[in-house]
């Protein structure tokens, strides 16, 4: 869904990243942990619960293997020492997991071999029962597509193997009552790999203005998914669920988000309940990232805060200091006033 943003890392990427110079540093990697532990707001809060360590626009408007790297709507660790991330035109790209620069990058397709509205991905590595030509798992990649909306099964070399089925009600109308360009946006694995979840990004025809659904899978012994629950979830006025990404409790992690011309955007991340114990979805805000530091990022375009952009992709990379490693991505739809940009927070949650 324009405006959109993507990307990710592991959370061993601060020093890897500032030494190839594509991290602007914001502090010690060590001085959120004790802060924290007195009680003080972390170092470059953009709240309690929330530090902002770097960001970097190092892959804004480049290409590689004559993709465009950009247009980037979500990421996932993938194997090691490496990151997926998907393009909404289609591209997954393999990264560095140190350096974030691209290493190799395939083209998705729908069964006619038409390009998709990528959204949403998911690294399905230790279910995977493809193996390459060496013996050793290749791994599957679940992505989502906000056109029908769907949710496909990809091998590495982007071969397309299968489709999960979808509820009629959340297709787009007039098939069913899914706004158009706007429904899959997000794509989450539980903790354990037997739940699969995604988000919508704005409300069914009929329902409250404020009320997204959340669907579910459940993986089989086979290693399929069947349709599981669907759970609900409010948004603050005004914005959309951009992307869901499972915290290793089972919580949610969300970011919600929204543009207004001439003010800029509005990316707000937030912790929910782990889905199975009701079909709603409780919140809390983690924080208002216009909030965070700008540490001396500029913007092509008028925004509350200099940092922000059309934040999109997001993964939970890692663990530092009793506190989750967090990469956020942007997409920036091909468009000059737009910037790929990742941002590397600090979470309390």
């Amino acid at each position: 869904m324009r405006p959109r943003t993507l990307r990710t890392a592991l959370a061993t990427l601060t020093a890897g990243l500032a030494a190839a110079g594509c991290l602007t540093a914001a502090a010690p990697a060590t001085a959120a942990a004790p802060a924290a532990a007195q009680g003080r707001p972390p170092a470059n809060a953009c709240s309690p619960a929330v530090s902002l360590t770097g960001f970097t626009d190092a892959l804004d408007k480049t290409t590689y293997d004559g993709a465009y790297v950009g247009n980037l709507s979500a990421l996932a660790p993938d194997r090691r020492g490496s990151l997926a991330a998907l393009s909404d035109r289609s591209s997954l790209f393999r990264l560095d997991a140190r350096t974030l620069r691209p290493r190799g990058v395939v083209t998705l397709a729908d069964e006619s071999g038409a390009a998709l509205d990528a959204e949403g991905l998911v690294a399905d590595l230790p279910h995977s029962r493809l193996r390459s030509s060496g013996g050793t798992p290749t791994g599957t990649y679940l992505v989502s597509s906000e056109t029908e909306p769907s949710v496909r099964r990809y091998s590495g070399t982007g071969e397309l193997l299968g489709r999960l089925p979808v509820p009629d009600d959340l297709r787009t109308a007039p098939e069913g009552r899914g706004r158009a360009n706007g429904s899959f946006e997000g794509l989450t694995l539980l903790p354990g790999g037997r739940t699969l979840l995604a988000s919508m990004e704005y409300p069914l025809d009929g329902d409250p203005a404020d009320l997204v659904r959340i669907q579910s899978w459940q993986r089989t012994r086979h290693g399929d998914f069947r349709l599981g629950a669907q759970y609900t979830y409010r948004t603050d006025p005004g914005l959309g669920v951009s992307e869901v990404t499972a915290a290793p409790d089972g919580r949610l992690l969300v970011l919600e988000r929204g543009f207004t011309a001439g003010v800029g955007n509005t990316v707000r991340l937030q912790l929910a309940d782990r889905p199975g114990r009701g079909t709603v979805l409780h919140k809390r805000l983690l924080a208002d990232l216009a909030d965070c530091p700008a540490l001396g990022a500029t913007a092509e375009q008028p925004q509350p805060n200099p940092l922000l952009d059309n934040f999109e992709g997001m993964a939970v990379t890692g663990r530092s200091g009793g506190r989750l490693e967090v990469l956020v991505v942007s997409d920036d739809n091909q468009n000059a006033v737009q910037t790929t940009r990742f941002l590397r927070l600090r979470v309390r949650a």
